[in-house]
């Protein structure tokens, strides 16, 4: 796994260490070890996936509150999304910036999500497929989520959304101090 910054403090695109030979490749997607030797939480709770069949479907901008928030590895299984963070750390140099990835199946490229991020995708084709290593259990009474269009945060996402939940579409904006 190679790991690389992002201008996010603690958050990394990590890409696979393909070892190729006449039959394909061979890479790690999940090393205890290696991220923890990044400083990066390692516990995974739970693997999660969603599919999303039409091209331009939104979905975040997602978090958990205390004492449930979260890690996520996340990473396009099939197809290819546009994948963005936010720091919502108040006390970190980087708060309120936001990074977008493009994630394919083909790049095999993943984004290490650390706490207090929101979260979300837009999808660059259909079918697209993705799947996360999450380092809490799910507790819905903690789900937050700012609406994907938030001013304060700018997020140029590179297509118009075509499909949105009723309860993505509906998170208020970021609070303001």
């Amino acid at each position: 796994m190679i790991f690389k910054e992002t201008k996010l403090n603690g958050a990394y695109i990590i890409e696979l260490e393909r070892r190729q030979d006449d039959r394909g490749f061979f890479a790690r997607t999940f090393c205890q070890k290696e991220l923890e030797a990044h400083g990066l939480i390692s516990d995974v709770a739970q693997g999660n996936m969603s599919l999303s069949k039409t091209r331009g479907t939104l979905r975040g901008m997602h978090y958990q509150k205390s004492p449930y928030e979260e890690t996520k590895l996340v990473r396009c299984t099939r197809g290819a999304l546009f994948d963005v963070i936010i720091d919502l750390r108040p006390d970190s140099t980087t708060y309120k910036q936001w990074i977008g990835a493009d994630l394919t199946a083909d790049n095999g490229r993943m984004l290490f999500v650390p706490q207090k991020f929101a979260h979300g995708f837009i999808t660059l084709t259909d079918d697209t497929e993705a799947t996360y290593l999450v380092s809490q259990f799910y507790a819905p009474g903690s789900e937050l989520g700012i609406r994907w269009n938030d001013p304060q945060f700018g997020i140029q996402w590179p297509i118009d959304v075509q499909v949105i939940s009723e309860k993505d579409a509906s998170w208020p904006d970021f609070p303001s101090p």
